[in-house]
């Protein structure tokens, strides 16, 4: 279990690309950001999110899937107030690197959901099934993978569904129901 610690230790968004990121890096995260549209219903589902809830991405400023994912959390964060969102290089943490390793490997980016009092709830990472299935058709174009040929409105789907899936886990909980009477 991944400490809360390396969520305190971690920037928010600007501070991040900031503080690893070069210029080049900065403006893909930021087209990224751009081109990311929530539809309404995913702004309404957002909307109803009543938990805080602690996102730690571990990320690299430099990192293609990062900046084509990372931003979308962004969007969550402005339509869901609750979503208290940070971003950790992978580089300058190696104890997270290795606490967050995918196959045996050091993979970006990996999101990490705490409750809002440090409990670790879920890991997601580092592509989302979007992403797997759009480089299964390019690496290995003999098996069909589904999917709509709009990647950025997948990728936003599936991270919505595992971030729909923590604020549900948490507005649940009956140790938070207690704690907030609800």
């Amino acid at each position: 279990m991944l400490a809360f610690d390396f969520f305190n230790q971690a920037l928010p968004y600007e501070e991040f690309l900031s503080t690893y990121g070069s210029g080049g890096d900065r403006d893909r995260w930021d087209r990224s950001r751009t081109g990311i549209v929530l539809t309404a219903e995913q702004q309404k589902l957002l909307g109803t999110f009543t938990r805080k809830t602690n996102v730690l991405l571990l990320a690299g400023a430099w990192c293609g899937d990062c900046s084509a994912q990372c931003p979308v959390f962004e969007r969550f964060r402005e339509a869901a107030p609750v979503l208290n969102v940070r971003y950790l290089d992978r580089d300058a943490h190696p104890a997270a690197q290795a606490e967050l390793q995918i196959n045996g490997g050091n993979r970006v980016p990996v999101a990490v959901f705490f409750s809002e009092d440090g409990y670790e709830v879920a890991r997601y990472g580092e592509r989302t099934l979007a992403a797997y299935r759009r480089l299964v058709r390019n690496v290995i174009p003999d098996i069909s993978a589904p999917g709509a040929a709009d990647y950025p409105a997948e990728m936003v789907a599936d991270w919505l569904r595992e971030v729909e899936r923590v604020q549900w886990v948490l507005r649940l909980s009956s140790r938070l129901r207690r704690l907030h009477q609800d």
